[in-house]
């Protein structure tokens, strides 16, 4: 079951997506609190990171040093993501992640920083030049995240993985579908199953997994190792666990309601206000806010939680949903 990559060990083999504006280190701390094999941080331009950009630093506080962490690079200029990637190892990075996978077109698009990302797909050659120069510039294991192809007309993901793993990639995560679906349609996990069947690095199946049923299903179709989690964990940070659980065995995490679970959003409010400051941190802790009280069906309150710029009062209106719904908060 495990994923052994070096001296680090993947267990279980469920992975936290790298998802922007999501997956921050107060989400991935919740998140790997109740159990992960390994999470991503939300994926850095390499350049920004090079040039110290205040945000894409922020970003990276990256859970340097934290067990079970990796670091998403993107970029198309191979010196700077070997820098980029020397500076995360020395910083503590457990492992270098190549993003090759994002669709957004901000991402994608020519000029700038663009045409990284899934653009890669398309130039391949270019692609495995990079690979080399992260390889090169690390003494961490270093991971690719991909898609099946750019559209249709380039499913070359088997072909891409096959070149990777020769370049010193140690393990290649694919999200089931092209850059030109971007997230529509339905992931193809068995597709998926081409790219296993070409490399003998480890293979994460990704894209639409949400739980224990999906996350079976994605393996037996894909023959991958393991799974990766997105949007399957928002509002859910036990989610995870859930699924390694029923897949794999390990102990069943439990689940909190009531005041245990107001206990546990408040805790990642409170997270939320203190890694962003107070002005931030209140819009970037909304959208949690909304998953938690939405996967609870804890309603009563939450137009005023959502609104509020007051934390003591959304502290009070998250336990009054989810204690005493009927009882109307001060």
């Amino acid at each position: 079951m495990p994923i052994s990559l070096d001296s680090l060990s993947i267990d279980p083999p469920v992975l936290l997506a790298p998802l922007a504006g999501i997956t921050d280190l107060p989400f991935r701390r919740m998140v790997a609190r109740f159990g992960a094999g390994l999470v991503v941080s939300e994926m850095i331009a390499s350049e920004d990171m090079v040039n110290a950009k205040p945000q894409a630093r922020a970003k990276a506080e990256l859970g340097f040093g934290e067990a079970a962490t990796s670091v998403q690079l993107a970029g198309r200029d191979a010196r700077l993501l070997a820098e980029a990637a020397r500076y995360a190892e020395g910083q503590g990075a457990r492992i270098i992640d190549i993003n090759m996978g994002c669709p957004a077109k901000r991402v994608t698009a020519t000029g700038g920083n663009g045409a990284c990302g899934s653009a890669l797909m398309r130039e391949p050659d270019l692609a495995i030049r990079l690979i080399e120069a992260v390889v090169g510039a690390v003494t961490v294991p270093v991971t690719l995240k991909t898609r099946l192809g750019w559209d249709s007309d380039c499913l070359n993901a088997p072909d891409l993985a096959a070149r990777a793993e020769a370049a010193g990639v140690r393990m290649v995560t694919i999200h089931g579908r092209t850059r030109n679906q971007f997230y529509k349609g339905c992931a193809d996990w068995a597709a998926i199953r081409a790219v296993k069947e070409a490399v003998t690095i480890p293979v994460i199946a990704n894209g639409d997994i949400i739980d224990a049923a999906t996350a079976r299903q994605a393996l037996q179709l894909s023959g991958a190792d393991g799974v990766m989690v997105g949007r399957g964990a928002q509002g859910a940070p036990w989610r995870l666990a859930q699924i390694a659980h029923a897949l794999f065995g390990t102990p069943a995490p439990r689940v909190p309601t009531g005041a245990d679970l107001a206990d546990l959003i408040i805790d990642h409010y409170d997270a939320q206000l203190s890694f962003y400051g107070r002005e931030l941190g209140l819009k970037t802790a909304r959208k949690h806010l909304s998953w938690y009280l939405e996967e609870a069906g804890a309603l009563t309150h939450r137009a005023a939680i959502l609104t509020s710029d007051d934390p003591g009062q959304v502290m009070r209106l998250i336990r009054a949903s989810l204690c005493d719904p009927g009882k109307a908060a001060a």
